[in-house]
C-alpha cells in the first residue's frame, strides 16, 4: 500500500528532518525513499554532509519503509518504532542531492506483520543506502528497531 502521504505528515515535522531539509519521496510496500539537498550549514570540514545528516537520512528511510509496510493508515495507529542502535559505513563524499533507500527484508516484514496483527512488541533491523550523483553510493547504514504496539487505555467516565 502506498502510504507516502502519511509518511510525509509524520516525518515532515520532526526537527532533525526539517534541519536537513528531508523530503519523503516514497513509503510504499515496505520501501522507504527520502532525499536531501545538502545545505552548507550541514557540511563538515570537507564540504560533505555531516554524519548527523547521514544518520538522519538512514533513520528516516527506515521509518518510511516501516510506515510503507502498513496494510492501511489505521493499522499504524499505536505503532511506535524506536531505534536501538545504528551504524554507518562511509563510502564517498556526500555532496549535492542525496537519496536514501531502505527496502525491508523478509525478517522485518514478518515482524511488522505481527505488529499489525496486534503483537505488543517486535525487534528487527533495517539497512539503507545513500546515493549521490549518478547513483554512486556515499554511505550505507543500518538501524536496529524496537517496535511496540501501544493500545490506548480505556477509562471509565467519572460519575
Amino acid at each position: 500500500m502506498d502510504l507516502t502521504g502519511l509518511a510525509r505528515s509524520l516525518l515532515g515535522p520532526i526537527p532533525a528532518h526539517q534541519m536537513v531539509g528531508l523530503e519523503v519521496l516514497q513509503a510504499a510496500d515496505g520501501v522507504g525513499v527520502v532525499a536531501v539537498d545538502v545545505r552548507p550549514q550541514m557540511t563538515n570540514v570537507f564540504g560533505s554532509l555531516h554524519s548527523s545528516g547521514l544518520i538522519t537520512m538512514i533513520d528516516a528511510a527506515g521509518l518510511a519503509a516501516i510506515i510503507g509496510a502498513g496494510p492501511s493508515k489505521a493499522a499504524l495507529d499505536g505503532v511506535v518504532p524506536l531505534g536501538g542502535a545504528a551504524a554507518l559505513r562511509f563510502r564517498a563524499p556526500a555532496r549535492g542531492r542525496l537519496v536514501a533507500t531502505c527496502s525491508l527484508d523478509e525478517t522485518a516484514r514478518r515482524a511488522l506483520a505481527e505488529i499489525f496483527a496486534g503483537a505488543a512488541w517486535v525487534r528487527f533491523s533495517t539497512t539503507a543506502t545513500v546515493t549521490g550523483r549518478n547513483g554512486a553510493v556515499v554511505c550505507e547504514g543500518s538501524f536496529d528497531w524496537s517496535v511496540r504496539h501501544v493500545v490506548p487505555a480505556v477509562t471509565a467516565p467519572l460519575s
